[in-house]
């Protein structure tokens, strides 16, 4: 496998339709940066979030996922309770490859004030609006700001294609448009 540079992102992007909307440059005047870097594409967060709270006292349960846990906000600044999370999705729409891989990770600017992003791989096949979970590990209320730059994905392109894709084996998260909560396939 090998990480891809920003010519391989933005001719993927440009011709396969791999990231869209596509932002070719670093936007970053008075604004958490977002766009093409060097070997990834820092990614925004879109206006709409799910804030975790407990006034519902439900438990927390991925196998079967109470929506209860969940207050929707849809704004330009989200507030993150001190110690809680919120669900978020990408503005950018993903459609990976067959012999791509990313990873993605927080932005050091969010890092820096204890507010953790975190994402699961892309896998090769898989396309959608990605679900993000930001997690505020401070005892402070923490902002988030919509639109502008929240993480970064790196893509890592096999020397061959896979066996079985995510499209293949019909994941469950595909092709999601929304924020997606937990939830298990049932026969």
């Amino acid at each position: 496998m090998s990480i891809k540079p920003d010519h391989w992102i933005e001719k993927m992007a440009r011709e396969h339709g791999m990231i869209e909307p596509f932002e070719a440059r670093q936007v970053k005047e008075g604004v958490v940066s977002y766009g093409l870097s060097s070997y990834g594409y820092d990614i925004r967060v879109a206006d709409e979030f799910k804030v975790f709270t407990n006034v519902n006292a439900t438990v927390v349960d991925p196998k079967n996922f109470d929506d209860r846990s969940f207050v929707e906000f849809k704004g330009d600044v989200c507030t993150i309770p001190p110690n809680s999370f919120a669900l978020a999705r990408t503005i950018e729409y993903f459609r990976i490859p067959r012999d791509v891989l990313t990873i993605c990770v927080g932005k050091s600017t969010y890092a820096r004030c204890g507010i953790i992003v975190n994402v699961t791989p892309f896998e090769p096949e898989w396309e959608g609006f990605v679900t993000l979970e930001i997690s505020n590990t401070t005892p402070l209320p923490a902002r988030i700001y919509a639109n502008e730059g929240i993480a970064q994905v790196l893509f890592f392109q096999a020397s061959e294609v896979c066996r079985v894709s995510y499209a293949d084996k019909k994941g469950k998260y595909q092709k999601q448009l929304g924020i997606t909560l937990p939830h298990i396939n049932r026969s």
